[in-house]
């Protein structure tokens, strides 16, 4: 794939795989084009998007990494789950392999990659749009929000786990949050991404045209000084952080801690149990009224999908391509004896919000299940992402 070494213009070379690419300012912008599915993602997505990354990755015309959407509804909601879906009842086991051995490797060539990475995240930002986006934070890049962003892992709510190497962000967040955000699949707005740490700076929508006028017509020598025009365009760091400190997620710290530090989903239910009838008793107070709506939450989600996400979570201390080989081998799971085939039905397909689960409750999920769930199908010689450098 070629891009011309500076333009103002975009170039549509891969408009049939929903990504434009192109490059202005020695700013390179990968724009991700499929508004009717909310950008969700497709094998031939992943593929248009490494390609510009493995262009731009030695270009010195090319000072750093813009990723963004122009459709407001959402950033990337993810990756094709219906493809996948149907992928798997076909018994096409080489294209969903495909699809996330190509996710995956992206998802570490962001992680990884030498020039600063900028993630601009309007609207939905789910799953595989976590994927492509976080990795910016290691990268001297930014994860920028606005105040129509919506974060979430909601893979338990169909079976799944949260993959796309997220696990080792939320086992990196301040105290049990992670553990609360893999096993729920909570929906966090700008501002509790912040106090996460899922998010580097906010700047409302509104104002997102004229950064991006800016960063076409200001000369940069340095990605790190197209970096910091975007700090410096965004909100002061002291509001940002108390906007953080104000936020949904940060009032509910103090509980999240005390109940999703416990060992094991079945543990983390009973503590929630107990402050809920707790709370009945003495008249509702507010860490019941929570108590009691996390229980409701986690009551429609897998038990197995749980037991596993809070799992993956606590073996995230490794390196990112640890944690990456880790999670091709729970989809290969997931998909052959786990529940995602079922949620996909239920939530996506027939849409009757009745999924059937492996496990009717958490707490007939036995240790032993989880750990079948996280067997490599591959030898350590033979997996397909043993390349990738940690």
């Amino acid at each position: 794939m070629s891009q011309p070494a500076s333009s103002s213009s975009r170039d549509f070379a891969d408009n049939d795989r929903h990504v434009l690419t192109r490059v202005a300012n020695r700013i390179g912008y990968i724009e991700l084009d499929r508004p009717q599915a909310l950008n969700a993602l497709t094998t031939a997505m992943v593929d248009a998007m490494q390609d510009a990354l493995e262009h731009w990755r030695d270009d010195p015309n090319v000072l750093a990494v813009v990723v963004r959407t122009a459709h407001p509804r959402a950033f990337c909601a993810g990756g094709d789950i219906r493809f996948l879906y149907e992928s798997y009842r076909a018994g096409d086991q080489a294209a969903l392999d495909t699809f996330f051995i190509d996710e995956y490797r992206l998802d570490h060539a962001i992680f990884s990659y030498p020039k600063p990475y900028i993630a601009l995240l309007n609207g939905v930002v789910m799953g595989g749009g976590m994927g492509i986006s976080q990795g910016a934070h290691r990268t001297g890049g930014l994860r920028l929000v606005g105040a129509a962003t919506r974060m979430a892992m909601p893979e338990t709510r169909i079976g799944l786990f949260p993959d796309v190497g997220v696990s080792w962000m939320l086992a990196r967040t301040p105290g049990a949050l992670g553990r609360y955000l893999a096993v729920t699949g909570e929906t966090i707005d700008a501002a509790s991404a912040l106090y996460a740490g899922l998010a580097d700076v906010f700047l409302d929508e509104s104002a997102w045209p004229a950064l991006l006028d800016t960063l076409q017509s200001e000369t940069f020598v340095t990605g790190a000084e197209v970096v910091e025009r975007i700090r410096r365009a965004a909100l002061p760091a002291q509001e940002a952080q108390r906007r953080a400190a104000e936020s949904a997620l940060a009032s509910a710290r103090a509980w999240i801690d005390r109940h999703f530090s416990q060992p094991d989903v079945a543990a983390i239910l009973g503590s929630l149990e107990a402050v809920k009838d707790a709370g009945t008793e003495a008249g509702k107070g507010a860490e019941s009224e929570w108590a009691e709506q996390t229980i409701g939450a986690m009551r429609e989600r897998s038990p197995l999908s749980m037991a596993v996400s809070l799992e993956a979570v606590s073996r995230a201390e490794g390196s990112m391509a640890d944690v990456l080989r880790r999670d091709l081998d729970l989809t290969r799971s997931s998909f052959a004896r786990g529940d995602v085939m079922e949620g996909i039905r239920a939530r996506i397909i027939d849409k009757d919000n009745h999924p059937q689960w492996r496990f009717g409750r958490i707490e007939d999920v036995r240790a032993a299940e989880v750990n079948a769930m996280f067997e490599s199908p591959w030898s350590v010689t033979d997996h397909p992402l043993r390349a990738l450098p940690d």
